[in-house]
C-alpha cells in the first residue's frame, strides 16, 4: 500500500490526482482537515508521514513544502512550475529519452511538465535530436487551451451566468513573450532561444492543441513523419497518426481528447511547409494523467495504470499491475 498525501488537494490538479487515486486498492490517500491544510506544522507532519506527496501549489508554496521535508524516504511529484528547471530535479516526460524514464523511475524528486510545454517539447524534441531540424531554427508555437487550465478562478469567470463578452472569444494572453513554461520549452526541446509563442484560451473546459509551423526549404514532410513516429514507436500514451491527418476532415478541434491521458501527433502540409500538432487534454496529460503517469514508474506499477487511453480506461483491476 502507497500512503499519498496531496499538499494542495483544494485546487484543480489536486482535486484531479485525487480522484484519479481514491478508487485504487494500492493507495492509501493520507487527507489532512480542512481546518489544518494551510497550518505548516500539520503539513510537514502528512509530507513526512507519506510515500509520495504531490504539490499541487503556487510556485512559491511548492518551494516552501519541500523545504518541510525531513524523511529521506519521501518522494516529492511537484506540479507546479517551481522545479522544473531545476537541478536535482528529473522532468517528468518519460517520452523524452529511455534514461528520462529512468531517472523517474529512480528518482525521488519529479517535476511535472507544464501543459504547453508537453505539447511543444514532444514535437520538436525528436527533430533536434535527429538533425532533422536545426536547433538555430527561429521556431514559433501556437496553443489554444480550455480555460480550466486557469484553475478555479477562470473556471468560476467563464462559467458564471454573468460573465464578460470577451469570454465568448478566444483571447490571445502572454504577449509580452514571458510565459512561464518558456523556459522548459527552451531547455527540453534542445533549441538555441526560446520560440515566439502564443498562447490562446478559448471557451472550452479542457482539452489543448499545440501547432508548431515549420517553413524550411527542403524539409520533407515523410522524413518529419518518420522521425516522429520512430521515436515514439512503442509508447502507451504518445501516438504519431497517420501522415496528413485526413481523419479530421479538414478540422482539429482543441478539445478532441478532453477527459483522455493521451496525446496525439499529427504531421500535415507539404515539402518545405509542415505543421506539428501535438492533441491532448491539458487537466490530462498536460497535468495530472501526467503527474499520476509519473507516480506509476516511480512506484514500478503498469504507466497506464488508472490512466484514460484513447477512451478506454486502462485499469484491468483494482490491483497494481508490476512491471
Amino acid at each position: 500500500m502507497i500512503k499519498v498525501f496531496i499538499d494542495g488537494a483544494e485546487g484543480t490538479t489536486g482535486l484531479k490526482i485525487r480522484d484519479r487515486l481514491k478508487e485504487r486498492e494500492d493507495v492509501l490517500l493520507l487527507e489532512i482537515p480542512s481546518s489544518d491544510r494551510k497550518e505548516t506544522a500539520a503539513r510537514e507532519e502528512y509530507i513526512n508521514s507519506s510515500d509520495v506527496t504531490f504539490l499541487c501549489l503556487p510556485d512559491d508554496a511548492a518551494r516552501d513544502a519541500v523545504g518541510l521535508v525531513k524523511n529521506d524516504k519521501v518522494k516529492i511529484i511537484d506540479a507546479s512550475t517551481a522545479h522544473r528547471v531545476s537541478e536535482g530535479w528529473v522532468y517528468g516526460l518519460p517520452e523524452l529519452e529511455k534514461s528520462n524514464r529512468e531517472a523517474i523511475k529512480k528518482g525521488k524528486r519529479v517535476a511535472v511538465p507544464g501543459c504547453h510545454a508537453s505539447g511543444f517539447i514532444s514535437l520538436v524534441y525528436p527533430l533536434i535530436k535527429a538533425g532533422v531540424v536545426s536547433k538555430d531554427y527561429p521556431f514559433t508555437c501556437l496553443s489554444l487551451t480550455g480555460y480550466s487550465g486557469g484553475g478555479k478562478k477562470m473556471i468560476a469567470e467563464y462559467q458564471s451566468e454573468n460573465r464578460a463578452k470577451e469570454l465568448s472569444s478566444p483571447r490571445q494572453y502572454a504577449i509580452g513573450q514571458n510565459h512561464k513554461h518558456l523556459k522548459e520549452m527552451t531547455k527540453y526541446s534542445g533549441i538555441s532561444s526560446p520560440p515566439v509563442f502564443s498562447p490562446i484560451v478559448a471557451d472550452f473546459y479542457s482539452g489543448m492543441e499545440v501547432s508548431v509551423p515549420l517553413n524550411i526549404a527542403g524539409l520533407s514532410e515523410k522524413v518529419v513523419h518518420e522521425t516522429l513516429k520512430n521515436h515514439y514507436e512503442g509508447s502507451k500514451v504518445i501516438e504519431v497518426l497517420p501522415l496528413g491527418g485526413e481523419e479530421f476532415s479538414g478540422f482539429i478541434a482543441a478539445n478532441l481528447l478532453s477527459g483522455k491521458d493521451c496525446m496525439k501527433i499529427i504531421v500535415s502540409g507539404t515539402d518545405g511547409r509542415v505543421l506539428l500538432t501535438a492533441l491532448y487534454d491539458n487537466l490530462g496529460k498536460g497535468a495530472s494523467g501526467a503527474a499520476i503517469q509519473c507516480f506509476n514508474i516511480m512506484n514500478d506499477i503498469e504507466e497506464t495504470q488508472g490512466l484514460v487511453i484513447n477512451g478506454i480506461h486502462s485499469r484491468r483491476s483494482d490491483r497494481p499491475q508490476r512491471i
